[in-house]
């Protein structure tokens, strides 16, 4: 295991950036992940980790020493690609294998640690079969145990759930995460799927454009996003634009349209939002923290007609339109009837679950 520490990296290819600026350490023994839309930088930082680029600015270090500039084969990391790169001529035994071979030893020890690694990812008596005669499941199982029978201090993976359907996916999710909280190992994980990053991960770094937007554990990231594009890739939200009224005892009234106030707290705010009176904000609502109105509460309403009602089993969910505002709301099915589009429905925003980005 090692600490990863990237020290204000930058990585250009000729006058384009593919990444500016990145300064991160990932602890060790962590599950970090890098998360973002397609051409945001993640696989660039990732491959620079590797060593199969090297920064333009900045240093990469694993534990105290620099390797910066050292080639992949001097890193001891273990990669897992996006099209898994197994040797379609090689038997499951001779794929793990050659990594091992590559570094010279003994045939004893090369079948020893191949057998234990393949028992590890449950490839027991898959050593004899070719390439082609195993799902893509199997041959996800192949590829991870390549990268780990070699030992790593720290193990890669450049959306590794990509070609799985969505079962398999969930699955192979779940036995990753697993080897990885068995095994200890530093493991840096890229992906664009929010729900995996959510899931598997201890911290996750959020990019897009080549740049930083946050770090922070799963649950901060969802309920603390710093900015409009956080909170608008890492689930579903509510993005309410309106203006800041009244900022009293802790409280920040902002008027969405002529008709409607709503009361937040100042204290649920990203650091970057200052909010001042008469000043634009950004108010974002996670949709399972909308509730339905039950005649108690006299602030934070919003009366509308549903556009769109589906009914999930564990919930119901609306979008509602209530004025100019469109408001998507997830109810937890309690057993009572189901609304339909073009019924009417009164909403409650709790000044609790109001978050203030600016």
């Amino acid at each position: 295991m090692s600490s990863v520490t990237l020290d204000h990296v930058t990585k250009r290819f000729g006058t384009a950036k593919g990444v500016e600026d990145v300064h991160i350490q990932i602890r060790s023994g962590e599950f970090f992940t890098f998360l973002g839309p397609s051409g945001c930088g993640k696989t660039t930082t990732l491959r620079m980790i590797a060593g199969f680029y090297f920064p333009t600015e900045g240093r990469i270090r694993f534990g105290e020493n620099d390797v910066t500039t050292l080639p992949p084969n001097m890193r001891n990391t273990g990669m897992v690609f996006q099209n898994y790169a197994l040797f379609p001529h090689m038997t499951v035994f001779e794929n793990i294998a050659f990594g091992l071979q590559v570094r010279k030893l003994s045939k004893s020890e090369i079948k020893e640690r191949v057998e234990r690694i393949q028992r590890l990812v449950h490839l027991e008596g898959y050593g004899e079969r070719r390439i082609d005669q195993l799902s893509g499941g199997q041959q996800q199982r192949v590829a991870l145990a390549r990268a780990l029978v070699i030992e790593p201090q720290i193990l890669l993976l450049d959306e590794p759930l990509s070609n799985l359907d969505a079962k398999l996916r969930e699955e192979t999710r779940f036995e990753i995460k697993r080897l990885q909280v068995e095994l200890g190992i530093t493991t840096i994980y890229v992906t664009h799927d929010q729900a995996e990053a959510m899931a598997m991960s201890d911290r996750v770094m959020v990019m897009q454009g080549g740049q930083v937007q946050q770090i922070g554990t799963p649950s901060e990231i969802y309920h603390q996003p710093v900015n409009r594009f956080v909170a608008s890739f890492i689930g579903e939200t509510n993005l309410l634009e309106g203006t800041v009224t009244r900022i009293e005892g802790g409280e920040v009234d902002v008027r969405l349209s002529p008709d409607v106030v709503v009361t937040g707290l100042a204290k649920n705010a990203s650091p970057a939002c200052q909010p001042r009176v008469g000043e634009k904000l950004t108010l974002s609502v996670r949709p399972e923290l909308v509730k339905e109105w039950e005649g108690e509460e006299t602030e934070n309403l919003l009366r509308g007609r549903i556009l769109l009602s589906e009914f999930t089993g564990a919930c119901v969910n609306y979008i509602t339109q209530a004025g100019p505002i469109q408001l998507r709301s997830m109810l937890i099915n309690l057993g009572r009837s189901v609304k339909q589009r073009g019924d009417e429905i009164t909403l409650l925003l709790p000044k609790e679950s109001i978050y203030l980005i600016g």
